[in-house]
């Protein structure tokens, strides 16, 4: 038997296989339905195995015929029985096994037993299992690990990580996971802290003698008991995160040993692992074959044969490795495992079955059978599939709950979910924007005092009781019901029910349901509130619209008046929220709290003012003052060529606000007390958008009332009285904007810079003068381990590339720098065979990659080609982003092993004590989204900002809810009206798609516009032409990329 391997076609598997790398991407086949009814399992006496609340996926078909019972042990030790068809394929059990675990990565796993030959083999997926069985009544097959992905944060899903962590507890126990003694005990240490908590000195040396971890335990009893007492506050789940961290940088992490000898007789083992096969003697590893340079596997008779590709360098012959093994049974056993890791990790779907031949066959017809870790990791991403608790056989750790830590036996088997899980799915669930660092409900954490837990709280029907937490200039309380889109009966909710569903948790009678503090969900968040008891009568609507003027220069003035709002309020988050907290906790020096309250107080008082009078103005406008009868106020010219002559004046103020963004990061970089507080800042529900991002609101402003002034003059003919006051108002605002102009573009850049600072780990120097920000968003890599997703950040002197950490910090981990001078560029799809690809010639090294779309191919190239022109034209070296250290070891990822020593494993735990939660940022939403944005998008952000109240319907319900909504950053906030402090819920738009609804959607109603992303519908109605065409305009804005030649229109402003 043998393999080859190649770049160019699809596996094919005869004795004689070929396989190859990727070629498409696969379609994803959408899962059954899940039935309404719950589960019995959890807490059922008969049963302590991993199981779930409900299944997941509907049984799988079987043929029909005589039952057959077959015993399968779980990882947690236990045993379960299944009944199959006597006719069933393996595949019929294995799938029965994830049902039975609602398991929705089961693909990394297989099913081993040991044959009449008293081998163990791996259950084929393709044959009948009976065939494969001879005996199943003596035989107890093993549901166990098959597949070890080199990174543990490629599973997506909490059970599937507790599943691997009870397979690294299996391997340690029975000697299979060879480490040093301090690796070792670390590794066991998290497994007691998963299994009893937090250290105790009785309880954890009583469990370490009545349970064995180890071969040899009792040598390092001491060092484990040290290194659990270090895991005070761990979850189960970060455990078990933790656990996986420190395994998979051990040599022998998922080493399967096949033994062996090479020709000089030496004993030697054979295994194969996700980046080729590797050649160990005794436990170390000698020797390791990549698949980019493996030609063909094959075996004969007892020996297995490796032939690797020519090296032009060295020899134009191919090279071929001979061991022998102990039978053919033996290389065949082996030769099929390597058939499928190469399979599983380096092709985009699974191979097709040869055709059958006419008259005889040639070869084996083993293939691999299931979804690739491509398709299994889009598969999870892509699905909506609903978070529930399972079991934790040997966990006694109570979960955290609503409910009485005395009122239920069963809760200490169900751990509360991990932050890194929830935020993997990318779904849209109900949250508080801006409040990073707790649960993000619509009002506060369960442990706060919160208005959303008294309005459910009241009897369906009943007036909700007011929240405790007044809202400052009005006394409405947040809506009480945020639905999850996800759960049965969310859109077709009778209005007034009461139920509450937070992330897939109900809330029963009232009760908020389990969300733990310190973890938040899902930075995808949707406005999933529901008016109760308030549905609309269209028709009082429509009589009331017609009171209200038509004409398109009262739209554009009303316009003025909603910004005008959300712009004061922005200004109140600076001159009293983060004023107040400056002063109280004293960590600012008197010097920088000086600056900013000088320079943002005056300009906060006049548009107070200002925006007095153009309430009065549009009152008088729509008749709603007797003032309309004494004189003609159907105009609004007049009174914005008055506020800016008085806005020329605070030039001055406006433009300390760039020395006050430079003075705060001054001071934030020399005070850990200072940064502390702004970072504690940012996650108050208030600090709805980063705080530098207010620090610029001023600038910004005077952008939006030149755009208004520009619409305005457009509208009016020369000959209208109001033309003249808005011709000079234009040109008076257009000079402060020239003046401006380049403390705007420069603190634009500043404040991104720094933005990003936060969100990446391992980058200290970002921010410094004559870098530029370019791009920042997702593209797949191509390494030894396959197409991996990869957060890409252009800049213009280097190109920077991450991938996201699975820790509370939710900052995105730097793993290397290719810098721009020298760099060349080509498209490389027919080389690599990977669709939208293209190569990155560097200096250095050379880096592949692939795009999610021709389009995003086509913005990554122009402006990485862009960027190297800027870095050829500079006359300055580009600066090193990275530590010296890290930039030395930026390879590990790529080529197979890492050289992480396990004596600096001890510090792993570090990571997820690091404060703060950034799950919500720009940063993140591209990565759950698998976008980008470009400083364009964001410069064309910043003139589309735009504010008004909304009436909102979801798909399937009835009546439509008035919402305050204010578009900016990329998102939609949603608010009760415009005097609330801070909003209640967030829509990400990147990924979206705005259209008109179709006629069979039944929308009957005039301007309404549809928002969708996969199965999230909502609908949105405007008041008028104007209004809807503006929302329109603005929301395309986000969720389509702006191209490079937007960039000169951003120009031309100034």
């Amino acid at each position: 038997m043998h393999i080859n391997i190649n770049n160019t076609a699809a596996l094919r598997e005869r004795r004689c296989l070929q396989l190859e790398s990727p070629s498409r991407r696969a379609a994803m086949v959408e899962p059954a339905d899940r039935p309404s009814t719950a589960g019995h399992r959890l807490g059922a006496a008969d049963s302590f195995g991993v199981s779930t609340l409900e299944p997941g996926l509907r049984p799988p078909a079987q043929p029909a015929g005589r039952q057959v019972s077959i015993r399968v042990q779980m990882l947690d030790d236990t045993q379960e029985v299944f009944q199959i068809s006597q006719r069933s394929v393996g595949k019929v059990l294995f799938d029965l096994v994830c049902v039975h675990l609602n398991l929705a990565e089961g693909d990394y796993f297989g099913l081993e037993y040991q044959d009449h030959r008293k081998m163990t083999v791996w259950l084929d997926l393709l044959k009948p299992t009976l065939k494969q069985i001879r005996r199943p009544k003596n035989t107890i097959l093993r549901f166990v690990v098959k597949f070890f992905p080199p990174d543990h944060t490629q599973l997506l899903e909490e059970l599937t990580r507790y599943l691997f962590a009870l397979q690294i507890k299996r391997d340690l126990a029975c000697g299979r996971l060879v480490c040093n003694d301090t690796s070792a005990a670390l590794l066991v240490s998290h497994i007691i802290q998963s299994e009893i908590g937090d250290f105790d000195e009785t309880q954890s040396w009583q469990h370490l003698l009545h349970n064995k971890y180890l071969p040899d335990q009792d040598a390092i009893r001491d060092k484990i008991t040290d290194c659990h007492r270090q895991h005070v506050g761990q979850t189960p789940a970060e455990s078990d995160y933790q656990l996986l961290e420190i395994a998979r940088r051990l040599e022998m992490y998922g080493v399967r040993l096949h033994p062996a000898k090479d020709r000089e007789g030496s004993n030697l083992s054979l295994s194969v692992a996700h980046v080729g096969v590797l050649v160990f003697q005794g436990h170390t590893k000698i020797n390791a074959f990549n698949w980019s340079k493996v030609r063909k596997l094959s075996f004969k008779r007892k020996k297995f044969l490796i032939k690797l590709r020519a090296d032009p360098a060295q020899s134009a012959h191919h090279d071929t490795l001979e061991f022998a093994m102990a039978s053919r049974d033996c290389c065949k056993v082996f030769w099929k495992i390597c058939v499928e890791y190469h399979a599983f990790f380096r092709l985009f779907e699974e191979p097709k079955p040869k055709p059958k031949p006419i008259l005889f066959t040639r070869g084996s017809s083993f293939r691999f059978s299931g979804r690739t870790q491509k398709q299994v990791i889009d598969y999870v991403k892509d699905s909506e599939l609903k978070k529930l608790p399972f079991e934790r056989k040997h966990s006694k750790i109570l979960s955290h709950s609503g409910l009485s830590p005395h009122s239920s036996s069963f809760r200490s088997q169900v751990p509360k979910e991990s932050a890194a899980s929830v935020q993997q799915a990318d779904r849209l669930d109900s949250v508080r924007p801006g409040h990073r660092g707790e649960c993000n409900g619509p009002e506060e954490a369960p442990s706060a005092t919160s208005g959303l837990r008294d309005a459910v709280a009241a009897a369906p029907g009943s007036d909700p009781i007011p929240s405790r937490q007044s809202h400052r200039g009005t006394g409405s309380s947040p809506d009480p019901q945020f639905l999850n889109p996800e759960s049965p009966g969310s859109e077709d909710s009778p209005v007034g029910s009461h139920r509450v569903v937070v992330n897939g948790n109900g809330a029963l009678n009232g009760v908020p349901g389990p969300c733990p503090e310190g973890h938040h969900l899902s930075p995808l968040t949707s406005p999933l509130l529901t008016d109760a008891g308030c549905v609309r009568n269209d028709d009082e609507d429509e009589a009331r619209r017609k009171k209200f003027p038509t004409d398109k220069a009262y739209f554009i003035a009303k316009e003025l008046l909603t910004t005008e709002r959300t712009y004061l309020k922005d200004l109140q988050v600076i001159t009293e929220s983060f004023h107040g907290v400056a002063v109280k906790d004293e960590a600012f020096p008197d010097s920088a709290t000086s600056l900013i309250s000088t320079s943002y107080d005056p300009v906060h008082e006049f548009h107070q003012g200002f925006l007095r009078e153009v309430e009065q103005r549009l009152a008088q406008w729509e008749g709603r003052s007797n003032a309309h009868i004494k004189g003609d106020y159907q105009r609004i010219g007049d009174i914005l060529l008055k506020n800016i002559q008085g806005l020329r004046q605070l030039t001055v103020h406006l433009q300390k606000h760039s020395e006050c963004l430079v003075e705060l990061e001054r001071v934030c970089r020399s005070s850990r007390k200072a940064e502390a507080a702004c970072r504690d800042f940012e996650q108050q529900r208030v600090c709805y958008l980063p705080l530098n991002i207010f620090l610029l609101r001023p600038l910004h402003r005077l952008l939006h009332y030149k755009l208004l002034l520009e619409r305005l003059c457009k509208h009016y003919p020369p000959t209208h009285e109001d033309f003249r006051d808005c011709r000079a108002a234009l040109a008076d605002i257009s000079e402060m904007v020239l003046q401006l102009q380049g403390t705007m573009m420069k603190m634009e850049n500043f404040q991104k810079l720094l933005e990003l600072k936060k969100d990446l780990t391992g980058i200290d120097n970002l921010a410094i003068p004559g870098r530029e920000f370019i791009r920042l968003g997702c593209l797949s890599k191509l390494s030894g381990k396959g197409l991996q997703q990869r957060m890409f950040f252009l800049f213009s002197d280097s190109l920077v590339y991450t991938s996201r950490g699975m820790t509370p910090s939710n900052q995105f981990k730097v793993h290397g720098q290719l810098p721009l001078y020298g760099m060349t560029i080509r498209e490389s799809e027919e080389e690599w065979g990977v669709p939208h690809s293209f190569t990155l010639f560097g200096q250095r090294q050379s880096v592949v990659v692939a795009a999610s779309c021709a389009a995003e191919m086509e913005r990554w190239v122009e402006d990485i080609r862009m960027a190297i022109d800027l870095a050829e034209q500079s006359s300055s070296p580009s600066t090193d982003l990275l530590p010296p250290g890290l930039s030395d070891n930026k390879l590990t990822e790529d080529g197979g092993a890492e050289l992480e020593s396990e004596d600096e494993l001890s510090g792993s735990r570090s990571s997820l004590e690091r404060p703060g939660h950034r799950g919500n940022t720009t940063v993140h939403v591209c990565w759950h989204r698998n976008t980008s944005v470009s400083m364009v998008d964001f410069s064309v952000a910043v003139e589309n900002q735009l504010s008004g109240n909304l009436l909102r319907k979801f798909k399937n319900s009835n009546g439509w809810q008035k919402l305050w909504v204010v578009f900016t950053n990329f998102s939609l906030f949603f608010y009760k009206s415009h005097q609330d402090d801070y909003p209640l819920a967030s829509l990400p738009l990147l990924g979206y798609s705005v259209t008109a609804p179709a006629e069979s959607e039944n929308i009957h109603k005039d301007y309404v516009f549809k928002l969708h992303f996969k199965s999230h519908v909502y609908y949105f109605r405007t008041e008028s032409e104007y209004t809807f065409e503006r929302w329109m305009e603005v929301i395309r804005s986000a969720t389509c990329s702006a191209s490079r030649s937007l960039s000169s229109s951003r120009k031309d402003l100034y």
